[in-house]
């Protein structure tokens, strides 16, 4: 963005020696009014500008690529939960940046807070609200970034193992969810027994799964959800799951980036 603030600042010196020139040669009063006069323009309102803007963008998204600062490249991904988010006043394409703070659990079973800034499209603030949970890249010193560079499957991964690190999957689980074969399954019924573990529900999932020759399967079994998740689980929802043809009494419900 600077070396465009400087090459524009250029144009309009030229630009302002013309219009000079132009008209101390002319003959007449209206000589000053021609095709120079943008320079003055350029160096008035629109160089300064562009300097202003770079300046603001120079500290945290000159260096961005692929929405990741260079800092995060290759860092460990974490769960994030949003627990507050504020504009910092800057813009961008009339899109806001926010300061987005969330409580990160790691793959390792550590948890910490830390601040994101990010650009978010006005058609995505729904996605960064107070419980929203989200990947992020974070660094031995607690800085934190969005993962926006990740792959689907290093995010499954990275979900993989905070959620097994918390106690909300089991090792078996977590095999069934590497190893099996993806399905699709009906929930039949899901009844809340009225426990919370850390925050989140336990309920009772009753499913219907199709096996790859159509046949079907019945299977009822426990799963603690977080409240954005329940909803995907109502009786008649078609759920993804994954679950082992030798062993069909336990299948893993995938819910992606919100189980």
């Amino acid at each position: 963005m600077k070396a465009i603030a400087w090459i524009v600042l250029l144009v309009g010196l030229v630009c302002t020696a013309l219009f000079v020139a132009t008209g101390l040669t002319g003959e007449d009063q209206f000589s000053w009014l021609n095709g120079w006069m943008a320079g003055p323009i350029i160096l008035l309102f629109v160089a300064p500008m562009l300097f202003s803007f770079a300046g603001k963008l120079g500290g945290g998204f000159a260096s961005l690529t692929g929405g990741v600062p260079k800092a995060f490249f290759g860092a460990p991904i974490g769960m994030g939960t949003v627990v507050g988010v504020a504009r910092t006043g800057l813009s961008v394409n009339d899109q806001p940046q926010l300061d987005i703070q969330l409580d990160v659990d790691t793959p390792d079973g550590r948890s910490f807070r830390g601040t994101a800034r990010q650009i978010v499209d006005l058609t995505e603030m729904a996605s960064v609200q107070p419980g929203a949970v989200l990947p992020v890249r974070y660094l031995p010193d607690g800085r934190v970034a969005l993962a926006t560079d990740a792959s689907q499957h290093e995010l499954q991964a990275a979900l993989d193992h905070v959620q097994l690190a918390k106690g909300h999957i089991t090792p078996q689980q977590l095999h069934i969810a590497r190893n099996g074969t993806e399905t699709q399954a009906v929930v039949l019924s899901m009844a809340p027994t009225g426990e919370v573990r850390q925050g989140r529900s336990v309920v009772v999932l009753a499913l219907r799964v199709t096996r790859p020759d159509q046949s079907m399967f019945d299977v009822t079994q426990e799963k603690a959800l977080p409240p954005n998740a329940i909803r995907h689980v109502q009786p008649g929802s078609v759920v993804r799951v994954m679950y082992l043809p030798h062993d069909e009494s336990e299948v893993a419900v995938l819910l992606s980036l919100v189980s």
